[in-house]
């Protein structure tokens, strides 16, 4: 069911939750501040949805019963949605949680309870990353950026091989372009968060997406050539045919 907005709308949301108070107070706070809103309460129902409607971002509670949030986000990131932004829900805030999170494919993670304030400002962040896919992290134009037989667009968040385009999440995308913006230079893991808008969990979640992007750029993953570790200093791009 969507909600309707009596204020320009900044986005659309589907918001996938099992607790029905919670979900209704979420929606209602999203809706009087601008976004549209379309609700599900079990992720069966939100994959329904989802052959029907095309929201701009996703917020979706991890612990629901039979598919949970991290079971969805994996399958949404194998199939139809791979640039979808992903923000995940959840009373379990550790930081092995967080990680869970990030390494299913999710581009943000908020710890229930939360001042609803902090899910705006979010939800608002990933709205920006997925307008413009290097989400502000680069310093000024940046054109292709050839990493081997691949090529990455900072500003279309592409990267496209020899056997064909691979797909990026939203922050997969950030990343690559917030470092493609800087080639050869060191970026510590607090940087990189800093210049894509992550909290304090940011930086290990900066370890995860490097992970998963060395296994889209790189031959060998296990031996890096374009996306390097300086070990105790952070991370260099180094692109090149």
């Amino acid at each position: 069911m969507a909600l309707a907005s009596s204020v320009p709308e900044q986005g659309h949301v589907l918001l996938v939750d099992d607790d029905e108070r919670l979900r209704k107070l979420m929606a209602r706070y999203l809706t009087e501040h601008g976004f549209m809103v379309t609700v599900a309460a079990s992720a069966a129902q939100a994959r329904d949805l989802l052959r029907s409607i095309d929201p701009d971002v996703l917020v979706l509670d991890v612990m629901m019963e039979n598919e949970t949030g991290l079971e969805l986000t994996e399958r949404l990131r194998a199939d139809r949605a791979p640039s979808l932004p992903i923000l995940l829900l959840t009373a379990r805030g550790a930081p092995e949680d967080r990680i869970a999170g990030f390494e299913a494919g999710a581009d943000d993670y908020l710890a229930k309870p939360f001042d609803p304030r902090e899910l705006l400002l979010r939800l608002r962040a990933l709205l920006r990353r997925r307008l413009t896919p290097n989400g502000g992290a680069g310093s000024g134009s940046v054109g292709p950026v050839q990493l081997g037989g691949a090529q990455f667009d900072p500003e279309r968040g592409e990267l496209v091989t020899p056997r064909g385009r691979v797909r990026l999440t939203g922050a997969e995308a950030g990343l690559l372009a917030a470092l493609a913006a800087r080639p050869h230079q060191i970026l510590s893991r607090e940087a990189l968060a800093e210049l894509l808008g992550m909290d304090e969990t940011g930086e290990r979640a900066i370890d995860v997406q490097v992970t998963r992007l060395r296994r889209k750029i790189e031959v060998d993953p296990r031996e890096p050539r374009f996306l390097q570790t300086v070990r105790g200093r952070g991370y260099i791009l180094k692109p090149g045919a």
